[in-house]
């Protein structure tokens, strides 16, 4: 009998190698740990469309928590199964703080009902996007409306998330003057996003900004009530800021090789890099029942 229920992956930096693509080792062995009745939640700060790639390197059909948590969807219909809203007034408050430091916000949104991924509020073009998120913006495809400010935004009830990208000299402190203003409202991450390979200059942040307790483990909870299930019974692997909420609340948290220190400190085992098939290794160890070799 398998050792737990559950496997929560994340993606960026973890199921996914530095090229951004699932190995054939990855994919075979959440091919066994389904197999072996294990249910396989991918659990992403992308949102779906962002993620469909890797989604169908892995053939998912179990729900996916996207958005940081603030979205739990099924892959196979893009069906929106629940979502965890933003408040109006946060979102203005954050474009308030973004607008003073010449950045547009990117306000992520549920896309299932409304047709678009992203509505980029500019203040009259007044502050263009980032070069980065005009890669992934085109990148990825995604649908993405412009507005100026936040009361022409015509659908408030599907803001998921709002953020900005740029360069950590402009991302920190803005993050400061959020939680300063904001602290017990939202649930924040400052961390580097993905860049294209051979990126130069300066580390580009990600900003992030969710109602306040919303994150990765909120969505897996919201899965695991539905479904009577001990949260015991979970595994999770990562190895952002981001992912630091599942390692604390998993029965098992497994940290990658590359991941950060912060998430190590809150895991018991470790495994190989993105580059090393980590998840694989991973999940060769829960199938085994025997986690000595990730133990820290």
């Amino acid at each position: 009998m398998p050792i737990v229920d559950v496997i929560a992956i994340d993606l960026d930096g973890t199921l996914l190698d530095p090229s951004h693509r699932v190995s054939e080792r990855n994919a075979r062995a959440v091919a066994r740990a389904r197999d072996a009745g294990i249910t396989v939640l991918v659990c992403t700060g992308r949102g779906l469309s962002e993620s469909i790639g890797a989604m169908r390197a892995i053939d998912q059909r179990d729900p996916v928590m996207v958005a940081g948590g603030s979205i739990i969807a099924d892959p196979v219909s893009g069906r929106t199964l629940h979502r965890f809203t933003l408040g109006d007034s946060v979102v203005k408050a954050a474009t308030d703080l973004f607008h003073e430091v010449g950045c547009p916000a990117l306000v992520m949104k549920d896309p299932s009902d409304i047709g678009y991924d992203y509505l980029v509020l500019d203040s009259d073009d007044a502050h263009p996007i980032h070069p980065i998120t005009k890669w992934w913006f085109d990148d990825h495809k995604l649908r993405v409306n412009y507005a100026p400010h936040t009361h022409l935004d015509e659908h408030p009830e599907h803001t998921v998330r709002v953020g900005l990208c740029a360069e950590s000299s402009i991302s920190n402190p803005v993050s400061r003057r959020v939680l300063d203003q904001l602290g017990d409202e939202v649930w924040l991450y400052d961390f580097p996003c993905v860049m294209p390979e051979g990126h130069p200059g300066e580390i580009v942040h990600i900003l992030e900004l969710f109602a306040h307790k919303i994150n990765k483990w909120a969505a897996i909870s919201w899965y695991l009530e539905q479904h009577n299930i001990d949260p015991v019974r979970v595994a999770a692997i990562g190895d952002q800021v981001n992912d630091v909420p599942m390692m604390e609340r998993a029965g098992i948290g497994i940290a990658m090789g590359n991941a950060i220190d912060e998430v190590k400190s809150h895991t018991r085992y470790t495994t190989a890099t993105n580059t090393g098939d980590g998840v694989a290794h991973a999940i060769d160890a829960i199938l085994s029942g025997d986690l000595s070799a990730i133990a820290n």
